[in-house]
């Protein structure tokens, strides 16, 4: 860029005739104050062009991690992992429905005990379940959870809660639903509509038994699927809640206390 410290003011007599050389000075000091002035304004545009061509790249950058963040990565085949492994249903089927009640205060205890909504098992439980899935689709219906896999650390805030073993199985001993082999479930159409079992979840009542037969012929038969199904696939059912199923093998496996991380 040009220094105008180098330059200086000319002193013109106006009463005097002004020369040719005079003129010639002024009018080549113009042109340079003119060329300076071009210069400024094109680095002026430079810099904004760098600035803008800076913010474009970091936003493609910002774009590109992004999308690298959201790609899904495909879980590792139930085939190839032990059945006692723990995994997350929803990772390996969009088949089914969620209302993990004890992820908020709808529920029997009245309190919210899990920190987030989430349906873990162990693979041999999620193996038995996708094909139970499969046969409830041919009649137009689909598995719906209430609970999954429960961690034993919950098992015990929900014993300080309600410490009555007919409601909560004590934490010392444990339940099924510590050892990710019980699940809580029921039926709804494939558009969503739950289908009427008589009571709500959590309901304990005589109503909500299976040998209660005096109920509507429809609430009949929507359990007898549910049960019929699930035994088919290896869960055995409690006499007392229509949505509870155990399954077989699960048994003599160990209580966990395996935790998930909410997002």
């Amino acid at each position: 860029m040009l220094n105008f410290h180098r330059f200086f003011f000319l002193k013109i007599d106006i009463k005097k005739p002004i020369g040719a050389s005079t003129v010639l000075n002024v009018i080549m000091l113009g042109l340079l104050v003119v060329a300076c002035n071009g210069e400024k304004k094109t680095d002026e545009k430079k810099a904004i062009g760098t600035r803008e061509q800076v913010s474009k790249d970091t936003s493609r950058v910002i774009a590109i991690e992004d999308a690298e963040l959201n790609k899904k990565t495909e879980p590792i085949p139930l085939t190839s992992l032990a059945d006692s492994t723990f995994i997350r249903l929803a990772d390996y089927s969009d088949g089914f429905a969620y209302d993990m009640r004890y992820a908020t205060d709808n529920n029997f205890l009245k309190e919210q005990v899990y920190d987030c909504a989430e349906c873990y098992m162990r693979v041999k439980t999620a193996k038995a379940l996708l094909a139970a899935n499969a046969d409830f689709e041919k009649s137009g219906v689909r598995i719906k959870f209430f609970d999954c896999y429960r961690p034993n650390s919950v098992q015990y805030k929900m014993w300080k809660i309600v410490p009555n073993p007919q409601y909560v199985a004590n934490p010392k001993k444990g339940s099924i639903h510590n050892k990710g082999g019980a699940v809580d479930i029921t039926l709804e159409t494939l558009d969503g509509e739950e289908l009427d079992m008589g009571t709500d979840f959590d309901f304990f009542g005589k109503r909500a038994y299976h040998d209660m037969t005096d109920l509507p012929k429809q609430i009949l038969d929507n359990r007898k699927l549910l049960k019929e199904t699930m035994e088919s696939h290896g869960f055995w059912s409690i006499r007392t809640e229509w949505w509870h199923y155990n399954l077989s093998s699960a048994s003599n496996d160990r209580v966990a206390n395996f935790k998930w991380e909410c997002n």
